[in-house]
């Protein structure tokens, strides 16, 4: 399939909203095809000087036209893809292209990955002291967290390309783990520093058995 791109240094998720604010006339030109024809374009993301993988997305509402022309538009994410070719310029228009083949996704996860996800979560967002919402299980997805756990870029351009369930949550597992345990030790190491220079209570050694 030959899609519209839009390159940008950022990762979107299936089913995430995408909020843009389009400057560049190639652009400008792309959304007002968009609303037009009712096309979808791909994001493909800029990493490494390269872009081999992206989400599709679809325009959903133009919000603000500004008198340059400027808009301020919402798409939705939808499909995975990766890049089979890239042209500079589609023919007869402004903005890139290419030919694209979408990932076959697999929800493979069962209730109870999920649930341990979302408990590990909960137990970051409270080391944090960030208020959490709860989940249910079954409406609990790999990426609807995605952005809000500290995920570095690299990270969660590696989450986009995973193409099970299981394997995206047990990453997201994994990468909760670690940072949970990098902030219980942090915790600890400030409450250490806070103690010093405080008043003590030492237990007085017995030295009797002690042997030069």
């Amino acid at each position: 399939m030959k899609l519209p791109l839009f390159p940008l240094q950022s990762v979107f998720y299936p089913g995430e909203t995408v909020p843009l604010h389009i400057f560049e006339d190639r652009y400008k030109q792309l959304i007002h095809d968009c609303r037009k024809e009712a096309l979808t374009f791909g994001i493909p993301v800029f990493i490494n000087n390269s872009i081999s993988y992206g989400t599709e997305v679809q325009l959903v509402e133009v919000v603000t036209t500004y008198n340059s022309g400027e808009m301020d538009v919402v798409c939705v994410a939808r499909q995975v893809f990766k890049i089979l070719s890239f042209e500079k310029q589609m023919e007869g228009k402004l903005y890139a292209g290419g030919d694209v083949e979408f990932l076959e996704m697999e929800n493979d996860a069962d209730d109870n990955l999920r649930k341990e996800v979302i408990q590990k979560v909960e137990m970051l967002y409270d080391l944090m002291d960030v208020p959490f919402t709860q989940t249910s299980p079954k409406q609990f997805n790999s990426y609807s967290l995605a952005h809000k756990m500290g995920l570095s870029f690299e990270q969660e351009y590696e989450l986009l390309l995973m193409t099970k369930e299981t394997d995206r949550l047990h990453f997201i597992k994994a990468h909760l783990e670690s940072t949970t345990n990098i902030l219980n030790e942090v915790n600890r190491t400030k409450t250490v520093i806070e103690m010093n220079g405080h008043f003590k209570n030492f237990d007085p050694l017995d030295f009797q058995d002690f042997k030069p």
